[in-house]
């Protein structure tokens, strides 16, 4: 397994891949490259970097502390089935800033295994929580 350097420099990402990638995603149809960033900027980022190339990101949206939400988590399918997200999934979860935070959602319909590895599980009173969201 190659290495792979994980990090939270806004500087690295690669806008246009990130974009690109996520316009064909289940999940974030219909963004648009103006959304997608305006979710960089106002989120937690963790770019994902293999030979010097972006190869995956995950965003979170917190206040440190009680809660925090894990969205937009990818790795080009290439790249899959190496580790790279569970590395990435253990980065963030053992961020300075965000290792203490009490209660993590994301909404998934795949990889529910990668997440179960770090303790992510279905909520047991799905019908307390509530959204308005436009998906």
């Amino acid at each position: 397994m190659s290495k792979i350097m994980i990090n939270q420099d806004k500087e690295m990402l690669d806008d246009d891949f990130i974009y690109n990638y996520l316009k064909d995603a289940y999940w974030a149809k219909g963004r648009t490259m103006e959304m997608v960033q305006t979710t960089i900027r106002n989120s937690i980022c963790f770019g994902v970097y293999k030979d010097n190339r972006q190869i995956g990101f995950a965003r979170v949206v917190s206040d440190k502390a009680v809660f925090a939400y894990i969205m937009d988590v990818f790795i080009l399918p290439e790249q899959q089935g190496n580790g790279y997200g569970s590395e990435l999934m253990s980065k963030i979860l053992n961020d300075s800033e965000l290792k203490n935070v009490q209660n993590w959602l994301l909404a998934i319909s795949d990889a529910h295994g990668l997440y179960q590895k770090f303790g992510f599980k279905a909520l047991p009173n799905p019908d307390k929580i509530m959204g308005k969201v436009s998906f």
